[in-house]
Parts: C-alpha cells; sequence; structure tokens
C-alpha cells in the first residue's frame, strides 16, 4: 500500500509499504477515504525530529470504512464508515472509566512517562503507524472508532478525529458561560473551530488574536472582535494583554484558548535553538529534547497576560519543552486557573456527531482550503509548514 513516511527533518515521502494485519483480536482494519494534515503534524516535520525514525508512517486525523475486525471486536462489522480518534485508548481501565482516554492505562507509555499511544506520532506516544496511508490497524478497535452515517461527505464528520474535539475541549475547559467574554489565541482550524463552539455554546463576545489576514477575515465574518499581531506595538505578550484589556474595560478576557502551541512566532532565539536540537544525531538530540528543550512560548504568555484575574486560560496547543520559563508571579498573583493536555476525544464525540449529522453550526465543510490526493502529500506538506497558497487545512484523499 501507498503511506506518507517521515524521512528526515523537513522531509517526507509517499512509499510503498506493507498493507497492515490484525495482531490483535480488539485490532480492526480501516481503508482510508479521507485523511487531513494537521497543525501537529508540522511539529514532526520540524522540531520533533528527535522522536521519529526514518519510514515512520504519520498522520493521525483519518477516516474511512472497516475492511476487516478481530474476533474481539463486536461493535463493528465490515463496511461500516467510521471516524478513528487520534488517541488509543482501551475504554475500561480506570482513566478510561472517568473519561481520561488520552491518558488511558493500557496504552499509556510508561517507558516515556508518557499518556495513551497516537496514531502517527513519534516514539514518545508509541510509534503507532499513522493514517496518512491507503489502510491503517485500528488497536483498540472495540471501543475507539466512531460509527458515522453513511451518507454525507467526509468533511462533515472527518475532523471528529481531532481538531473538532479539541477546540470543544478547549472551550469547556476555559470556563465561560454566556455573557463572558473568550479570547482566542491564534486562528488556525483548531483556533477557528474554537469561535464556531463557542458561539454554538452561546458565547457571543470572542476576541481572537493572529498575523494572518485571511484567517482574521473569516473570524470577522463569524462576528469575532480580532486583534491583528502585526498591529500592535511593543513587546508582542504585553501588547497582546493590553489589546484584550482594552477591548474589555480594561479587565482582561473572561477565559483565554490557547490554540498556538510550541511553534508561536516571538522568540527567535527559541526557535533557532529547536532547530539546532532538532538536527543532532537522535542519541543526542532525545535526551536534549526531554530533559532540556524549550519551546516557543509567546502565545501561552499572551494568553496568561490577557485573561483577567480569576479568569482561566485553556491549553490546546502542543507543547514538548521540559525547561520552560513561566511568569509564575503573574499567575499566582492574578490566580489564575489553567487546563491543558492532549484532548479525550471520545468524551466528546458523541454529542458533537449528533450535532453533525443535521447541520454545519461549526463550519467543518468549509474548513479545508486545499484538497489533494495522497501522492501529493509531500508537496502540501512543505505549502502547509510555509503557509503558501493560502494554505489553511490540507485534505488527503487516498
Amino acid at each position: 500500500m501507498r503511506a506518507l513516511t517521515w524521512q528526515g527533518q523537513g522531509k517526507v515521502s509517499v512509499e510503498q509499504v506493507a498493507d497492515p494485519s490484525i495482531q490483535e483480536p480488539t485490532d480492526a482494519i480501516v481503508r482510508v477515504t479521507s485523511t487531513a494534515i494537521c497543525g501537529s503534524d508540522m511539529h514532526l516535520y520540524t522540531v520533533l525530529a528527535p522522536f521519529l525514525t526514518k519510514g515512520d508512517i504519520l498522520g493521525h486525523e483519518f477516516m474511512g470504512i472497516v475492511e476487516e475486525v478481530g474476533s474481539g471486536v463486536t461493535n463493528l462489522k465490515p463496511g461500516d464508515r467510521v471516524v478513528v480518534p487520534f488517541n488509543i485508548s482501551c475504554g475500561h481501565c480506570w482513566m478510561c472509566s472517568r473519561g481520561l482516554f488520552a491518558q488511558c492505562e493500557t496504552t499509556q507509555n510508561v517507558d516515556q512517562g508518557t499518556g495513551a499511544s497516537l496514531f502517527g506520532f513519534t516514539s514518545l506516544y508509541g510509534a503507532v503507524p499513522g493514517g496518512q496511508a491507503d489502510y491503517v490497524r485500528v488497536p483498540h478497535a472495540d471501543f475507539g472508532p466512531i460509527k458515522v452515517p453513511e451518507a454525507g461527505e467526509d468533511e462533515r464528520y472527518l475532523y471528529l478525529s481531532d481538531i473538532l474535539p479539541t477546540a470543544w475541549q478547549g472551550v469547556q475547559w476555559a470556563n465561560v458561560r454566556p455573557g463572558d467574554t473568550l479570547a482566542v489565541m491564534g486562528a488556525g482550524p483548531v483556533g477557528q473551530l474554537a469561535v464556531a463552539s463557542a458561539q454554538y455554546l452561546g458565547i457571543e463576545d470572542v476576541i481572537v488574536v493572529d498575523r494572518v489576514p485571511e484567517r482574521l477575515e473569516r473570524m470577522k465574518a463569524r462576528g469575532a472582535r480580532t486583534i491583528n499581531l502585526d498591529d500592535l506595538d511593543g513587546s508582542q505578550v504585553s501588547a497582546v494583554g493590553d489589546a484584550v484589556r482594552d477591548l474589555t474595560d480594561g479587565r482582561g478576557a473572561d477565559g483565554v484558548v490557547e490554540a498556538v502551541g510550541m511553534e508561536a512566532h516571538g522568540n527567535p532565539v527559541a526557535a533557532a535553538g529547536l532547530s539546532a536540537v532538532s538536527k543532532l544525531p537522535s542519541a543526542i538530540s532525545e535526551p536534549l529534547a526531554k530533559k532540556a528543550g524549550i519551546d516557543r512560548l509567546a502565545a501561552l504568555h499572551a494568553a496568561i497576560d490577557s485573561v483577567r484575574r480569576g479568569g482561566t486560560v485553556s491549553v490546546s496547543g502542543v507543547y514538548g519543552g521540559a525547561l520552560d520559563p513561566m511568569p509564575m508571579m503573574q499567575m499566582f498573583d492574578k490566580g489564575i486557573a489553567m487546563r491543558m493536555g492532549q484532548c479525550h476525544v471520545k468524551q466528546w464525540t458523541g454529542e458533537l456527531r449528533d450535532v453533525l449529522v443535521d447541520a454545519d453550526p461549526f463550519g467543518v465543510e468549509q474548513l479545508a482550503t486545499h484538497r489533494v490526493g495522497l501522492d501529493e502529500a509531500a508537496t502540501m506538506y512543505d505549502v502547509f509548514q510555509k503557509k503558501q497558497d493560502g494554505c489553511q487545512k490540507v485534505v488527503l484523499k487516498p
């Protein structure tokens, strides 16, 4: 079969690899009909290179048709149309019984000190072959895959695999309610879906911070107030906080969703360090990244500065640094709450799927800007990473 494989920092290619097969009774084989390139894939393309091996199959946002199931899978049958959550969870362990599916104890990577295994996402999270391929072996298929209606375009349901529940969780964790103000750092796909989720939940006053004009225009069209980073004076962090306070009677937002993550603009020193470490041999770079890594924290620090006293910062952007400096005095003095972590996808997919069956209030069918065949995946990684051609979301069709 064909699969998009990692070949080195900033280099991926579609290769012929062995077809997957049933290995455990709870496995299923899914024929992929749509798979997306996610912002998190860009971390693999660049800064997380120390944790990848040449030939690793990437991709964690995918859906398709069940081709085969193991003897322990009774909830699915060949021909079922399914979306597969990016985190692999068993559904019955201590963590899963509490809805903490991203921390599943059955698939936790204890040797790495990390949570549940993820599709297509480095040795830190199990090195499980991903979904940018013709076929995927899906472990724990007796729990994970979400059946969706046979009718309708794939893009109505594809993002249930990751970015829609990630955005929804981000808003839920921001602890806002109708009448409050929510600020969203970053207007990429997760940020846009966070705005849509907030509006669906009755949060009318949403402020979006970004620097890409077409993204900001999309958010204005949805009724959000916008702040263009390139229009601000002074350091990015304090300037963003001041701009948000100017729009909120000097107080700050009640809740902030940080939807950018480790590769934010605004810290060239950290950017250079990340790039240098990622180019070293894995034997050297992996321990450095684990124990001495520093992320680019401009978006996170701006979120902390922008939230009001007693407010909540909800972090959906991915971080991986071990020595990230945090403004602890400011955080303590303001008395803020923070929630963060991988999305517990299955905690949210039932209600979100039910919404999507009848309507598209989140605009998921208009989110993708590029739709191409799997063979063009390597080119689109480069286009996406460089934000060329107005690229914000790529859907690949195997």
